[in-house]
């Protein structure tokens, strides 16, 4: 090739972008620390048997999207696609963490999927993430979507998303109405799409979600699984519904909305917004209280979501401007050495400091109106003799004397 490219679905973060991106994590990190979920990182590649067993086989995910490859070793390892599975997986092989319940944690990073790229999606993306585990109660789930309502307030999107929840019920009403749904759609089997005869036997609640035009016609007419809950599946999700209505988050009852993973029971809910196409859901996630004793740890409540960074950064409010610099512009080899050692106290001090590192003293104060300085520290032999320097106020022109052991306090003044 001529020219060097990323890999198709991935991109450079350039520093404008990525002080976005560091926006959305800096303030998904800060209310998560609120509400004292506590940060941890999972590896980005794990053994492929984690997703098969704990996304599920017939997911997407799992059947078209993941990267695998074997090792050196022999070894099959896939790069995590989501992060509910690797923390699970955590949590198992970290026995202190069974210790700490309910275990309350924030993570953020990259994930990788193997789709066409569209806006807002990438083959290597980035989420924010939060999941509670050793949590049976529906408080947790009224608290988690808490979290999310309020990392989207503070980004400037909640007023933009509508909040959109249904019940998938515990294992009791899921084999039941798995049963009533395989009838519904062997009624319909030479219509549907080749994906959802496939999944028809494997997981049919998946058929539920797919986004081909013709299963999508035959969904609208399927059995509600609000119709065949039972009444402990009842009663929760009405406590999740109180609770969301108690602590003011409005949303909706969606009895179409079915999350694309295997392992969620009861509460599943999506943030959505009509702001960025196609690619509607900002945070999704839900309750998945088998997953832990699948993947061959103790039976465990777990209930989270992810929220896809970029799609975010497309929302947000734009993050405050970087603090102003001061530049110092040295005159002379005396003058250079000075500076070194005056720009560290002041960088010490909290103060931004930019040096140029050749010029005479007009290309130097060019490259401070570049970077938008607001203060320039001119050094010369005088200034040297004297143990002063000439701080100089790059807006209003004004210049003025000020000893070097002074200059910290007289830039914060």
């Amino acid at each position: 090739m001529s020219k060097l490219q990323p890999v198709r679905g991935t991109h450079d973060l350039l520093p404008d972008e990525y002080r976005r991106f560091a926006h959305v994590v800096d303030q998904a990190r800060d209310v998560a620390r609120l509400y004292g979920y506590r940060e941890m990182a999972t590896p980005i590649f794990e053994f492929t048997e984690l997703f098969a067993r704990g996304i599920g086989e017939a997911t997407d995910v799992v059947s078209k999207e993941m990267y695998t490859f074997s090792d050196r070793g022999g070894e099959s390892l896939t790069l995590r696609p989501e992060y509910t599975a690797g923390i699970c997986r955590a949590f198992i092989s970290n026995g202190e963490l069974s210790q700490q319940l309910p275990l309350k944690l924030f993570a953020a990073g990259p994930m990788f999927r193997y789709e066409r790229p569209q806006k807002g999606r990438q083959r290597q993306f980035h989420q924010i993430d939060i999941e509670v585990l050793g949590a049976h109660e529906p408080g947790a789930d009224v608290e988690v979507i808490s979290v999310a309502a309020d990392i989207l307030e503070r980004l400037g999107v909640l007023e933009r998303c509508v909040l959109k929840i249904n019940s998938l019920g515990d294992p009791e009403c899921r084999a039941v109405y798995r049963k009533v749904l395989v009838d519904y759609y062997s009624g319909h089997l030479g219509k549907l799409s080749e994906d959802s005869k496939g999944r028809l036997q494997r997981n049919p609640l998946r058929i539920l979600d797919s986004k081909d035009e013709g299963d999508k016609a035959i969904n609208a007419h399927a059995p509600s699984f609000t119709d065949h809950l039972n009444a402990a599946s009842r009663d929760f999700f009405s406590t999740v519904k109180d609770g969301l209505a108690a602590a003011g988050i409005p949303f909706e009852v969606d009895p179409g909305l079915v999350r694309g993973l295997d392992y969620y029971t009861h509460t599943a809910f999506e943030f959505v917004t009509t702001h960025l196409g196609a690619q509607g859901t900002v945070i999704g996630g839900g309750r998945y209280d088998g997953l832990i004793a699948e993947l061959g740890g103790p039976p465990t409540a777990g209930i989270g979501w992810a929220g896809g960074i970029e799609r975010l950064v497309m929302l947000a409010n734009q993050p405050a401007d970087p603090p102003r610099p001061v530049v110092i512009a040295p005159l002379g080899t005396a003058a250079e050495a000075k500076a070194l050692g005056l720009a560290r106290a002041l960088r010490r001090a909290g103060i931004a400091v930019e040096q140029d590192y050749r010029g005479n003293m007009k290309r130097r104060m060019q490259r401070a109106n570049k970077l938008n300085a607001r203060a320039a520290i001119i050094i010369g032999d005088d200034e040297l003799a004297k143990g002063m320097a000439q701080l100089k106020d790059l807006d209003s022109g004004a210049q003025r004397e000020v000893a070097f052991d002074k200059l910290a306090d007289a830039l914060k003044s």
